[in-house]
């Protein structure tokens, strides 16, 4: 592959590290040198490990040599994001005042990465509290998107998504409660998996307070890569039992298999939304892809995403305003800040009661998209309905965060339902990357 193994995807290095083609250190030298060729200009990589990388790529080298029984990552790059705890290295989640948060530990996703044998080359950047749908913060500064100095990265893991697109390495860590896994996706023209909660076990042990209980239920942590490939191999790895994670499921990674054709059900409705036409046209291309690929696509319409939206919009902001709502008045920016008095303004923040009924709710909605998805295994959503947008869209005023949101219903709504999502890359809409979701039935990722 000589100079071009940093484009090398995941299961291509592993298996030609494996079958000593390679080794561990001519693929790292190689993303390395990308790295510092470009991160400058970019921002993705925020804690640059690279010389630990590289250290860490020839002891790998050795251990091989003397027989060692490569894993499944055995010599893979990989990035994990700085609100996720990697032992020795600060948890900042985007705030100054959080830069000298060492942690004590690996969290689960990074201890599983390490176990089968990926090499951590960096940390990638967020924004402050891993809340906006673009990755800036007065802690790391901006992220850049490589496609145009003006677009978005997407958020919370611009930082992911953007050293995905440029080659720093073939796996990149990424979580997702609202769309931050998708979001940086869908704007850098790469590919990940919102797993279903409870897939990969999540635990920060520099931690001080436990999360809300519905954060719990619709937070995922998941993977970026360039190839769909590589998402299901880091997913598989990342999953991995912890006891640390008492809402991990012991779900088999393979479920039975579907009786064929599959069927897919494709939705176009924009629940009030005035759809761009580019990206009503990479859903039909995509309904035309897997028809051809043998599974059965019709048209049919899925229960509503307005009310799961609307549920996250009301009963999870209302936990997020009473639990991460005081570190953002306390150490936020006054430009994050003004953004969560946005989101507070287009939601509704319930009292007790309203709460819990809007939590019981979620289960009647929840249950709906199950039955219907007996029916149709696969749903083929818009992801955004828009194109990419400006890096500073959000924070332009109310109404572009506003836009944001409207546009993104099938993003945060899906997130509310607790089912797995995926976004892939299908074409450029106003020269900028674009692509569409696909949903599944829980735990079949």
């Amino acid at each position: 592959m000589g100079d071009a193994m940093w484009q090398a995807s995941a299961v291509d290095v592993a298996a030609g590290i494996r079958e000593k083609r390679f080794s561990c250190s001519e693929v790292m030298v190689s993303v390395v040198d990308r790295i510092r060729a470009l991160n400058r200009n970019l921002n993705a990589i925020v804690i640059d490990l690279t010389d630990q990388a590289l250290a860490h790529a020839a002891a790998a080298d050795r251990a091989l040599q003397s027989g060692a029984e490569p894993g499944p990552l055995f010599g893979v790059p990989v990035t994990i994001k700085v609100n996720v705890d990697q032992e020795g290295q600060a948890t900042t989640n985007g705030l100054p005042a959080f830069a000298k948060v060492i942690a004590p530990d690996d969290s689960p996703l990074v201890r599983n990465l390490r176990r089968a044998g990926a090499i951590i080359v960096g940390r990638t950047n967020t924004p402050e509290v891993s809340m906006r749908a673009t990755t800036v913060n007065p802690l790391h500064g901006r992220t850049w998107n490589p496609w145009h100095p003006d677009a978005s990265p997407g958020g919370s893991s611009g930082g992911a998504g953007a050293a995905a697109a440029a080659g720093f390495g073939p796996i990149h860590h990424g979580n997702d409660i609202g769309g931050s896994l998708r979001f940086p996706a869908f704007t850098n023209g790469v590919a990940t998996l919102k797993p279903t909660p409870g897939r990969i076990p999540a635990f920060n042990p520099s931690a001080t307070v436990e999360r809300g209980l519905l954060a719990q239920l619709t937070s995922v942590q998941g993977a970026i890569a360039r190839t769909v490939a590589d998402v299901r191999l880091a997913t598989r790895v990342m999953a991995a039992g912890d006891p640390r994670d008492p809402w991990w499921v012991p779900a088999p990674f393979d479920g039975e298999p579907l009786a064929k054709p599959i069927r897919v059900a494709v939705t176009r409705n924009g629940h009030g939304y005035a759809m761009h036409p580019g990206i009503r046209r990479l859903i039909d291309r995509t309904a035309g892809y897997l028809s051809n690929a043998g599974y059965d696509v019709v048209d049919a319409e899925p229960p509503s995403i307005t009310e799961p939206a609307r549920g996250w919009f009301t009963v999870l902001l209302t936990e997020l305003k009473g639990t991460l709502g005081p570190t953002v008045d306390q150490y936020g920016s006054d430009e994050v800040r003004r953004i969560f008095g946005w989101y507070y303004e287009l939601g509704k923040i319930l009292d007790l009661d309203d709460y819990r009924a809007g939590l019981a709710e979620r289960t009647r909605m929840m249950r709906a998209w199950n039955v219907f998805l007996e029916t149709y295994p696969l749903i083929l959503t818009p992801f955004l309905m828009r194109p990419t947008y400006p890096w500073n869209y959000d924070a332009q005023g109310l109404m572009q965060t506003k836009d944001l949101f409207d546009s993104s219903i099938y993003s945060y709504g899906v997130n509310y339902l607790g089912l797995p999502a995926g976004v892939v890359p299908i074409d450029l809409v106003e020269d900028l990357p674009a692509g569409v979701q696909l949903v599944g039935r829980r735990f079949r990722e």
